[in-house]
């Protein structure tokens, strides 16, 4: 019997390991297959590390009315949204080879799909096959050489939408596609020569699955994931996922560990472990994602909804928790930054139905208002060297960074463009600024909602064009907070989805 019962602990540990491999050697996806019959096999290396996938495909075409080509995929139903950023390794043989995303109703090879594509010649385009067999059409973008492709489904309808690093989207949209409920989604490779193979590189690989639209926002939620972004290398990596509502996460001093919010209370996460412990906040149970650590690492700046009629008010904790101590006198009040010298916070207050900036002792005493423009003024911070304040404010119409001297004088508007601008955070190098933009079309400009379309942009501190540094779905709560690690090399951020991934840490 003993024998018995080992060998077959022995069989589980080698199945549960196989099954740990092949999870590893897939990522988030759920199987890669040739599609048509390809002269040569193709193939997926998954990075763990780096979460990036190298896929090789050969396969003479896709085209006409049928495929050849190697697909990496997971089968979806519903809406979703389908983003990678990618690039071919190597010179290449053929101008059309391609690279991009598809969504597939069937892995034969006439099958009905449509993909978002990139050509070795640059071309960029929407192609799509309406019934099995049919010849394949396509809508070519205006913009060549994409760098990051997104395809989304709402129902029959498919939006591509393509960047090249650093910039924001064009889209082209088809309508009326059905693909069924169920479909193939993932990455492709296609040499556009049966005798060769191909490689291309994707990064920053997701599959979103947005909120419904019967959602309740505040009070209904989707799942978070945590998501660490190298600066350098724009590759964004997931640390830990959870089907709640994370919010806002600080990076410690330390560079080891983060502090989100969740539920109205405060979390440590340790990146070594990838696991949070809750901070002892006392009596302050009802924190929101306004939440800031002093420059020395040692206190911690939290807002909760515990003033007159729940509003929020400031209070400041040991950064390891402890006895909180309320700053303000009256609500509602958002702690967003702390003076270098830890003499003073800035906060967005609401008073005489207005929101502005205003600034308070860190140690409890009479506010001080440093704006006074009508409309919202919101998410200050003080620069490293205490000389100024950036903030965002709807004066001029749309949401837009602006910045001013630790008085309150000298209100300069830093961006100006067709877009909605918030909380701006300054590297602690001071070299940097990157802030959260929502697309005017889907937001009000002083609302800034979970659940959207939006970038994180970095622009140089001293003035000058801004980039895009990632491009994402999620919205309130992603950048609420400083969000630089120390070394001012990473950001981290919140982004949200229904979660499907089983390779992460999976939070509680």
């Amino acid at each position: 019997m003993g024998k018995i019962l080992r060998s077959l602990t022995i069989f589980i540990l080698a199945v549960s390991q196989a099954a740990g491999l092949s999870a590893q050697h897939l990522g988030i996806f759920d199987g890669q297959t040739d599609v048509g019959k390809v002269k040569h096999t193709g193939s997926l290396r998954y990075d763990p590390k780096t979460q990036q996938y190298t896929v090789s495909g050969a396969g003479n075409n896709m085209w006409f009315g049928s495929d050849e080509f190697h697909f990496v995929w997971k089968k979806m139903k519903g809406d979703f949204i389908l983003r990678t950023n990618a690039r071919f390794l190597g010179k290449g043989t053929e101008l059309h080879r391609k690279w991009g995303l598809m969504i597939r109703s069937s892995l034969d090879t006439n099958a009905t799909h449509v993909n978002g594509v990139v050509h070795g010649d640059g071309l960029t385009s929407l192609q799509y096959r309406k019934t099995p067999g049919a010849v394949t059409e396509e809508i070519k973008s205006s913009l060549t050489a994409a760098d990051v492709v997104q395809l989304e489904r709402k129902g029959n309808t498919f939006t591509l939408s393509v960047a090249k690093d650093g910039q924001t989207f064009i889209s082209e949209k088809l309508d009326n596609l059905s693909l069924g409920d169920e479909v193939y989604a993932g990455l492709f490779v296609c040499s556009h020569n049966a005798d060769v193979v191909e490689k291309a590189v994707f990064s920053n690989v997701r599959i979103a699955v947005p909120a419904p639209d019967t959602l309740v926002a505040y009070r209904q939620y989707i799942g978070s994931l945590l998501e660490l972004l190298d600066i350098n290398t724009l590759n964004s990596t997931i640390v830990y996922q959870t089907p709640g509502s994370i919010q806002a996460p600080n990076w410690n001093t330390d560079g080891k560990s983060l502090i989100y919010n969740a539920d109205g209370l405060l979390y440590q996460f340790d990146l070594a472990k990838q696991t949070p412990s809750l901070i002892n906040t006392g009596i302050a149970k009802r924190n929101n994602n306004d939440h800031v650590l002093s420059f020395d690492g040692k206190m911690l700046a939290i807002s909760s909804g515990d003033g007159e009629k729940g509003a929020s008010v400031g209070y400041v904790v040991p950064r390891t928790g402890g006895d909180p101590t309320r700053i303000n006198k009256i609500g509602p009040s958002y702690i967003h930054g702390w003076s270098p010298d830890g003499k003073y916070l800035v906060f967005t207050g609401q008073r005489n139905n207005d929101f502005d900036i205003y600034r308070v002792p860190a140690a409890g005493g009479e506010e001080v208002r440093l704006t006074t423009a009508p409309g919202l003024d919101d998410g200050p911070e003080y620069t490293p060297d205490g000389k100024y304040i950036y903030f965002n404010s709807v004066r001029s119409g749309l949401m837009q960074i602006w910045r001013m001297k630790a008085d309150g004088s000298e209100q300069t508007q830093i961006t100006n463009d067709q877009f909605n601008n918030w909380f701006p955070h300054i590297s602690p190098d001071g070299k940097w600024i990157v802030f959260l933009t929502f697309l005017k079309e889907e937001v009000e400009p002083s609302d800034h909602p979970f659940y959207k379309r939006v970038y994180l942009r970095l622009m140089p501190a001293s003035g000058g064009p801004s980039k895009v540094i990632a491009y994402l779905y999620g919205g309130q709560g992603t950048i609420n907070t400083p969000s630089w690690s120390p070394d001012s090399k990473r950001i981290a951020f919140i982004s949200n989805s229904k979660l499907l991934y089983p390779i992460f840490p999976i939070g509680k």
